[in-house]
């Protein structure tokens, strides 16, 4: 989950089990997607990318691979084997040749329409709309400043050509996050206080929000 997808998103053979549970949780404490999660959610189908980032919703092994988080469904009974024999031959071709159907993946019939919106807050609006009062809740209670600026981050990683554009958007974020941000207020209240009642800010200004992902001013601002 969240710094964990970073690390293990980005290999080239992405292996899920039935125990398998992935989520980019990160709104809900006042930081984004990051270590390419931005890249991984702006190339999931449709509108699968906003809802994973805006909810941080935790996903298994069919919607992971649905979603292109992960590449091939194996029984984690047969793990071990598999692993003797790619230390025996160094054949990693091995791990396609065992994979197996993951069944069927929620994400791919569940309409999605609504993560469409303009913004977050359009987005709760058509959700509710829509009868999805539970996601909507969920988008209520994280940071508005997270939400605004990870809509903003996913959209634009769908045009990038390279995971290097979405790891820089993501460090301007980062780089910012405990002074201009709400990483502190969340990790109160979620990690430290454990009340479960951070105190966000209102939600940002389209400016704002993309201000937040303004390249870096080495001895500027940004850093003293």
């Amino acid at each position: 989950m969240g710094g964990g997808v970073g690390v293990g998103g980005h290999v080239s053979h992405r292996v899920v089990g039935a125990s398998t549970r992935l989520a980019m949780p990160e709104c809900a404490i006042g930081m984004i997607p990051d270590v390419g999660g931005t890249w991984l959610l702006g190339r999931a189908p449709g509108r699968v990318g906003e809802y994973l980032g805006l909810t941080g919703a935790r996903i298994e092994a069919a919607d992971a691979i649905f979603a292109g988080f992960a590449d091939l469904y194996i029984p984690e009974a047969e793990w071990p084997g598999l692993i003797a024999d790619l230390c025996d031959s160094g054949d990693a071709d091995l791990v396609r040749r065992r994979a197996q159907s993951p069944g069927e993946a929620p994400l791919e019939t569940r309409d999605l329409s609504a993560f469409g919106g303009r913004d977050p807050a359009e987005i709760i609006a058509r959700l509710e709309a829509g009868g999805d009062g539970e996601s909507a809740e969920i988008l209520r209670r994280a940071s508005p400043m997270s939400l605004a600026v990870t809509l903003l981050a996913v959209r634009a990683a769908r045009g990038d050509r390279s995971i290097q554009q979405s790891l820089a958007r993501e460090l301007r974020y980062t780089a910012r996050a405990t002074r201009q941000g709400e990483f502190l207020e969340g990790v109160r209240a979620q990690i430290i206080d454990k009340d479960r009642r951070p105190n966000w800010r209102p939600a940002p200004s389209a400016d704002e929000a993309a201000a937040l992902l303004a390249p870096l001013q080495s001895g500027g601002l940004d850093w003293d």
